[in-house]
This record gives C-alpha cells, structure tokens and sequence, in this order.
C-alpha cells in the first residue's frame, strides 16, 4: 500500500529578493497575526516593509538566503531511505511560508496516488502558530479527501529525547560542571497564545524536564529559556539574550541547546552563533558553546521514522501519544 509523507517545515527565503515575500507570507497568517481581512493583508504588507532590511542582513550572513530546506531535503532522504526498507514510502516536504508550498506539492502527491498520506511536522513541540497552521492548512487543501493521519507532536518521543543527549554530552564538561550553566533555549511566543490554549510551553518543558533526566549529571544547573522576541506584546520569558547577560556576568560558561529547532536557520546560525556569541563575551562568560541542531543525527531520524511507522497502527481509537493533555484546546492527538 503506497504511503506519502509529508515533512512540515517553516520554509526561508532562498536569495535576497525572496526575503519581503516571506515574510509577507509569514504576517498574513491568521495563526500569526490573528485578525481578519483585510486588514491582516496590509498589516503584513507594513511589516514586511519594515523588517526586510534587517531580514536582508540576516540572511546575508548566511550566504544570502536560508539553508532550511536543502537541510530538510537531507532529513527527508534519510527518513525515506529507511521507510522504503520496511514498505511503499514515498517522502514529501511542504514548507508553510516558502516553497515548495503546500499547493504546488499536493499535486505531486495526487500523481503519487498513495493510499494514506502522514503528516509529520518538524516542530517537536505542537503549537498553533507552527504545526497547528501547516496541518490546517494541509486540511484546506485536501480537496480530494485524501485518507491523513497526523503526527502531532513528539515532545518526549524517547529516540527525540536520546538525540538530544548525546550531542550535549559532547559539549558539557564534567569537571567545570559546577561552572557551567546548560541553557535550553527555544522559540519564544506571546503569552496571549499560550494563555489561550496553545501546549507549546509546557511541551518545551516535558522535553527539557526529560533531557535532564536522561542526562543524569548531578548538580547540573540548568534553565529553560525563550528567544526571538519581536513586537510590543508580552512574551512568554525569560529571554534567552536575558539568561545569557546574567549567567555571563556571574562568570559562569555557557552551553546552549536549542531545544527546539531541528534545522539550523536564522535563529541558530545567526541569532545564537552569531549574537548571543557577542552577548555572552561582552558580559564576561568563562565560555559559549552551541550544540548543534539534530538535524540528520541517527538517532533523531530513527525517532521520526519510527513516528511514522507507529502511525500505521493508530486508529479512530488507537494510541494516544502519552504526552496530551485535556486541559489543552487545540492539540492535533486530540482530533
């Protein structure tokens, strides 16, 4: 029975002239900027305007343009390779604000005919503004009725968890451990989000709660943070560049995890590697060291094509992943 998988990604722009499109796209979801037409259109039109000169410098420190899909296409041939092994696999990559779009790849699927399609976001904690709009839209443009089943989210998925681990065992030093600060940082939302509903948050703290405890370090000092803050609303905190200021004047060193990216992009190779990097010396930090995105590490392409295949046996009433929680609206384990 052929299967479809989709890999959902957020999407970058690919040169300089892209960079306003993007982030067009990006302003004009209702799971971003929730108001109605057409006043969300021209609010993004405003944005746009307004930060593509500074996106524009962004991405010229990476070459001109994001690396995220050329590193998702890598985490799709390595999935694939694997699912082939075990059944008719065919694997797909949509990308919410970018191409290859939703539209566009949903014909290619149609020509592929499969029989069920999964949906695998590559957002390991569920959000609205994340997971929660790309499966939206994925239900939008399913016109033709195609049998879905959803991988919501993996927030404690163990082989995500194990991932995760052992590269920052390679970057934490057990000897200065009692000099050392382990920061996981992750994306930040605003707290209207999560006060309506929204699971991010306390996903990001299942997944760090787990990683410590998998890490087993006694003593181990560490602190969940939150990073990319833009706009005059309340964040959820504290702020990643916040925890840097503070433990680098305590003159601790400082290995950040960015706990829940698994590409690098804009937000790790220039606002972690780049910026927090200066942050973290200016203040007077022992160190910094990054570890890096999971990317294509064995272990967390293992997680997800186990996801997958798990996912063949969930019925209208099979499993449910163990990490819902009925107190939350808006997860896709629910549905």
């Amino acid at each position: 029975m052929k299967k479809a998988v989709i890999l959902m990604n957020l999407g970058g722009p690919d040169n300089q002239e892209n960079v306003k499109p993007f982030l067009f796209n990006l302003f004009n979801d209702s799971a971003i900027i929730n108001i109605i037409q057409p006043f969300r259109f021209l609010i993004a039109k405003l944005i746009s305007s307004l930060r593509e000169k500074k996106a524009k410098n962004i991405y010229k420190l990476m070459g001109g343009g994001s690396p995220i899909l050329k590193l998702t296409e890598l985490q799709k041939k390595a999935i694939e390779k694997i699912l082939k092994k075990k059944g008719e696999y065919k694997c797909f990559v949509i990308m919410r604000y970018w191409h290859p779009r939703a539209t566009d790849v949903y014909r290619d699927v149609l020509q592929y005919n499969p029989k069920e399609v999964i949906l695998l976001p590559l957002y390991p904690q569920f959000s609205t503004t994340t997971s929660g709009s790309s499966i939206a839209e994925w239900k939008r443009i399913n016109i033709n009725n195609l049998k879905t089943k959803i991988i919501c989210c993996y927030p404690n998925d163990e082989n995500f968890i194990n991932a995760h681990v052992k590269l920052i065992r390679e970057f934490l030093n057990i000897k200065e451990i009692s000099k050392t600060i382990l920061l996981f940082s992750a994306h930040g939302l605003p707290q209207k989000i999560i006060d309506s509903g929204d699971p991010y948050q306390w996903h990001v703290e299942k997944t760090v709660e787990k990683i410590v405890e998998k890490l087993k370090i006694k003593n181990l000092n560490f602190r969940v943070c939150y990073q990319s803050r833009v706009g005059p609303l309340k964040w959820i905190g504290p702020s990643t560049d916040n925890e840097i200021i503070k433990y680098s004047k305590m003159k601790l060193g400082i290995v950040l995890c960015p706990v829940a990216f698994v590409s690098e992009h804009s937000e790790t190779i220039v606002e972690l590697d780049i910026e927090y990097r200066h942050l973290a010396k200016k203040n007077g930090a022992l160190f910094y060291k990054r570890v890096p995105a999971l990317g294509v590490s064995k272990g967390f392409i293992k997680g997800l094509t186990n996801l997958v295949l798990n996912k063949i046996n969930y019925g209208p009433k099979g499993l449910k992943p163990p990490f819902c929680n009925s107190s939350f609206k808006r997860c896709f384990c629910k549905t």
